[in-house]
């Protein structure tokens, strides 16, 4: 009898812990704020990067028939390793610079497609292509964090981790006009917290000089893969649009990053 007994506490015991163990397995796994964090610190890393960049641009200021509209591409090649960033330009990309900026000479309203795509390439924007651990942690800590779920991304499981942006993340001088600011922040993640991809929208209106008004929307989609133990994004689409004193914009811009071996 007492031999019963005992067997059937040890059965109890042992569901119970195995109970207790799941639970905790499912709290950890769905701590995914700590696994993301985890993740960008472990991918920090500074395995060598080559690859080719190709940069396209449009953009549109004014309306109707008077509308200045410009788009471009351009390419190079990066490298980053134990000799720090380089960046390579091609005999044909140089010719090209040549031409645009003879023509434009001649007429400041010449169209210089290369130039402007080239003005979207340069050390603030290649930065965060090729550290993108340590950008994507900065916004990341000044943003407030809200919800986690369950969610796919190009069809495979993933995590998807929402956070609410706050006007704090501009500068001082900028909030000074802002009256209404939103953002929203979006990173998918993988089981172990690498991130896929992530989405961030901000508008925000307000008023400059008393008598201007104005009102601006940014997105930004970027996808990230690995090199090594470095985090890299290796596609970025940013879209903006603004309005004020009587003035309208739009700009979009896609960046993508063809590692290379």
């Amino acid at each position: 009898m007492y031999s019963t007994r005992s067997t059937m506490l040890s059965r109890l015991y042992s569901v119970a812990l195995i109970s207790a163990l799941s639970i905790g397995s499912q709290f950890a796994y769905a701590d995914g704020l700590s696994d993301l964090k985890t993740a960008l610190v472990r991918l920090q890393g500074a395995t060598p990067v080559k690859a080719n960049l190709e940069a396209k641009t449009w953009s549109r200021q004014g309306d109707g028939k008077d509308a200045d509209e410009r788009s471009g591409i351009a390419s190079v090649q990066i490298e980053e390793g134990p000799r720090g960033l380089q960046v390579y330009y091609s005999r044909d990309l140089l010719s090209r610079l040549e031409t645009e900026e003879r023509a434009r000479e001649k007429d400041p309203k010449a169209k210089t497609p290369t130039l402007s795509a080239l003005n979207d390439i340069n050390s603030s924007e290649l930065r965060p292509l090729i550290y993108a651990a340590n950008s994507l942690s900065r916004a990341v800590e000044k943003a407030v964090f809200r919800n986690e779920k369950a969610d796919t991304y190009n069809g495979k499981p993933a995590r998807l981790l929402s956070f609410e942006m706050t006007i704090d993340k501009m500068t001082e001088k900028d909030r000074k006009y802002i009256k209404k600011y939103e953002g929203n922040l979006d990173i998918w993640i993988a089981a172990g917290g690498t991130p896929l991809a992530s989405r961030m929208h901000e508008t925000a209106s307000g008023r400059a000089f008393i008598v201007i008004s104005f009102e601006t929307s940014n997105d930004n989609d970027q996808v990230y893969g690995l090199v090594g133990d470095r985090l890299v994004i290796t596609r970025k689409e940013t879209k903006s649009s603004g309005a004020g004193a009587g003035e309208k914009g739009e700009m979009r811009s896609i960046k993508t990053l063809q590692l290379q071996s």
